[in-house]
């Protein structure tokens, strides 16, 4: 095989690559893992965001299988996971990169929770905010992709066969121009910007506090949680994930909704019209009550977050893994 000798020893050019790349190979690994297995929860969690009556996720689970069958939890998958694995193998180099810098240029270089900690949320902030330029119109997509039905049912048509990625790329440029690609952009920038940073900075901060050492390496953990230094990643990841999403969620349930009203071609309403009509109902002499509106813009939180252990959780810890496997690799 290319990349290895007969003995099933990598080839030293392979090594030397994987070693100057490290942090691209890692993420594209764990990335793409990780993508396919939280993937049917994501579709779940975008339906849940835009139907008008709640729900539970069993009774959608099974409304999905139903009408669409397995390949429904699936729809516009290989989009996130060709479009993630990449956007986030470059978000780790930027996020990586910009951590080096600044460390070398002795700006934050302590080895502090503090120092740590906000080193990762500038790599994550700049890292976020670069990357939604090319991760906005493979989002729009993807979104398409799962609201496929729901958007139909606004056109009044009816679906008999969901149409291709491809087809659904032609729709929006056909109906929106190619600027329809980026479509709510906005509120994707200031998502993934802010997003990013709170994910990294928590992420990084919580290593720290669990014994992870300046060379990078994972120290014994602290005797408050005693765990196996393995599932220190997992752990991590998890609760980062979890965490910095539960905070921007809010945001993405308005900018789902903004896509969805666009993709159907229904009149255009912006951020705060959005957020008050998803908080205090259509009707102002009516509104809904204030808890009842909050709790609707955290519809779907619950399957998010089971999402989030899933995918973090193994993203860090596959991320981890692939991550000793090239530091054991021989030099020559």
């Amino acid at each position: 095989m290319h990349g290895t000798t007969n003995r099933g020893e990598c080839n030293p050019s392979f090594r030397f690559a994987v070693r100057v790349y490290k942090a691209v190979a890692c993420a594209i690994v764990a990335s793409g893992m990780s993508t396919f297995a939280g993937y049917p929860l994501d579709s779940l969690k975008s339906r849940l965001q835009t139907i008008k009556h709640p729900i539970s996720v069993p009774t959608l689970a099974v409304l999905v299988y139903r009408e669409e069958g397995v390949r429904g939890f699936y729809r516009g998958l290989w989009i996130p996971l060709v479009t993630i694995t990449f956007v986030r193998a470059a978000s780790f180099t930027i996020y990586s990169g910009t951590k080096d810098n600044l460390r070398d240029a002795r700006i934050l270089h302590r080895n502090t929770l503090y120092d740590t900690s906000l080193l990762g949320g500038l790599g994550g902030a700049l890292a976020g905010s670069l990357i939604s330029f090319g991760s906005a119109p493979f989002e729009l997509v993807k979104v398409r992709r799962q609201l496929e039905y729901s958007i139909a049912a606004a056109k009044g048509l009816q679906i008999n066969r969901p149409p291709t990625t491809l087809q659904a790329v032609r729709d929006i440029v056909k109906t929106r121009g190619l600027l329809g690609l980026y479509t709510g952009f906005k509120l994707h920038f200031v998502r993934d910007t802010s997003g990013t940073a709170l994910y990294f900075m928590e992420y990084d901060g919580m290593r720290h506090m669990l014994g992870r050492l300046p060379s990078g390496e994972q120290g014994p953990t602290p005797p408050w949680l005693p765990i196996h230094s393995s599932l220190v990643p997992f752990v991590c990841g998890s609760l980062s994930g979890v965490t910095s999403w539960a905070l921007i969620y809010p945001m993405d349930v308005v900018k789902t909704k903004v896509q969805q009203r666009a993709l159907a071609g229904e009149k255009y309403r912006g951020v705060i019209e959005t957020l008050t009509r998803l908080i205090r109902g259509p009707d102002p002499q009516n509104p809904k009550p204030l808890v009842a509106g909050i709790g609707r813009l955290y519809r779907g939180l619950g399957v998010s977050a089971v999402r989030s252990i899933t995918t973090h959780g193994l993203l860090w810890t596959i991320f981890d893994l692939v991550s000793n496997y090239i530091d054991r690799l021989p030099v020559r």
